[in-house]
Order: C-alpha cells, then sequence, then structure tokens
C-alpha cells in the first residue's frame, strides 16, 4: 500500500492537467508503483497467498486500463509505457503477422494440388 506522499509524488508527476487526480495515466502509475512493492514483498513472503491474489487483480487492472488508454490516446499511451518502462506486447501488430492456420477440414493450396495429380 503506498503512502500518501508516494502518492501525490505520482499524481504531480503525472497528471495531464491542474486538477487531475484521477485519469488513467495517474491510475496506471499509482498501480504500477503498488505492483512494484508487492513483487517485492512477495519475493520475501513466497507463501503469502492472499497478497499475490492482490498482485494479480492490480495488474489485470493496469492491464485494462493501458487497453484502454491504448484506444483513446495512442500518444498519451506510448508516453506512459516509456515513462514507467512496462513491457508491451502490442496485439494489433501481433495478430497482423499471425496467419490462420488451416483446421482439419480444410486443406491448403499444396494440398489440393497434390490429391488432384
Amino acid at each position: 500500500m503506498l503512502d500518501k506522499k508516494k502518492k501525490q509524488q505520482l499524481i504531480q508527476k503525472f497528471k495531464t492537467h491542474a486538477n487531475d487526480t484521477g485519469s488513467p495515466e495517474i491510475q496506471i502509475a499509482i498501480l504500477t508503483e503498488e505492483i512494484k512493492e508487492l513483487t517485492e514483498h512477495l519475493k520475501g513472503h513466497k507463501k503469502d497467498y492472499s497478497s499475490r491474489r492482490g498482485l494479480i487483480r492490480k495488474v489485470s487492472l493496469r492491464k485494462r486500463l493501458l487497453r484502454y488508454l491504448e484506444k483513446e490516446n495512442l500518444e498519451s499511451f506510448d508516453t506512459i509505457v516509456k515513462r514507467l518502462k512496462i513491457k508491451i506486447t502490442k496485439r494489433k501488430e501481433i495478430e497482423d503477422e499471425l496467419e490462420p492456420l488451416p483446421t482439419e477440414r480444410e486443406e491448403t493450396e499444396s494440398d489440393k494440388q497434390t490429391t488432384e495429380e
């Protein structure tokens, strides 16, 4: 859990306008810091399963916020990922590179040619 002082520092660092306290950028920054703290805690307390569950919940929430930010404001998404040094695999690029695999019922072009001969 972050203390008030550290949380205020993160808000000051990542705010998008003067009165900003809850934008996705700030929420992602706070979650990232909490994830770092929980990760360090779990290195020493391997059997703390309730904290592990909390960590998984925070990671999935951050992932959803990042996905939202990517859809809404790509420039802000790129900035926050670089500033926080978050590792991201771009889903759109990965999906474009993957070709659908033929199923058992579908024959590929090479299979059709060999059966015709």
